[in-house]
């Protein structure tokens, strides 16, 4: 087992569960709302939703990155679109609309239901797995078939555990998204994703120069 390659995608899973456990987005408002509702549980069964909803994209995109890995050209797409999306999440941590937790077009009960149901309606859960974890584990699926589960598991935990976190700060009354540190951690978050663009972006014109 190629072991640097199975924790360097480790890493980047955790790196990029971080990122999007952090940014504001349609599950974070639900965890947020969940939280303040109906306790810390709530927000725990709300930030769990990725376990429930990621697993088909998950196995798709592990099938998909053995075939990706063999087609250069279409790697070298979808790497592209991924550079993009990347950057758009990126400029986004920069200037994020702030969820609105006062808001009262949400049914406050199933804590749980509403996570999974609120992450399998959000478009940006099926784009990040198929532009961005696909080509990340299409770069070791020949080599370390491994190493894509590494990244998958490592993703989904951080994420997760990132959402709980900030619903046990919610219910402790001490985080307010439009804090100096959230919003710091926000930027820091988007030069992360800089990073990855940039990192993609390498790979799409390296297998360009070299003939795919």
């Amino acid at each position: 087992m190629e072991a640097d390659l199975v924790l360097g995608l480790a890493l980047a899973g955790i790196t990029l569960g971080v990122v999007e456990g952090v940014k504001p987005g349609p599950l974070l408002t639900t965890v947020i709302k969940e939280t303040l509702t109906n306790g810390f549980r709530g927000g725990i069964r709300a930030a769990s939703a990725p376990f429930f909803t990621d697993g088909p994209l998950i196995l798709f995109s592990i099938f998909m990155a053995g075939y990706i890995a063999d087609q250069p050209l279409l790697f070298c797409g979808i790497a592209v679109l991924g550079a993009i999306f990347l950057t758009r999440m990126g400029m986004e941590c920069f200037n994020p609309e702030i969820p609105d937790i006062d808001a009262t077009d949400i049914d406050l009960t199933q804590s749980l239901k509403k996570g999974i149901l609120t992450n399998l309606l959000n478009p940006n859960a099926y784009i990040f797995w198929l532009l961005i974890g696909g080509p990340l584990m299409a770069t070791a699926a020949d080599s370390e078939p491994i190493a894509p589960f590494a990244y998958a598991i490592s993703f989904l935990v951080s994420i997760v555990l990132v959402k709980i976190t900030i619903a046990y700060f919610f219910s402790k009354a001490q985080v307010n998204l439009s804090s100096d540190r959230y919003l710091l951690t926000l930027k820091i978050c988007g030069f992360a994703m800089f990073i990855f663009a940039g990192s993609f972006l390498y790979k799409a014109y390296d297998l360009w120069q070299n003939g795919l």
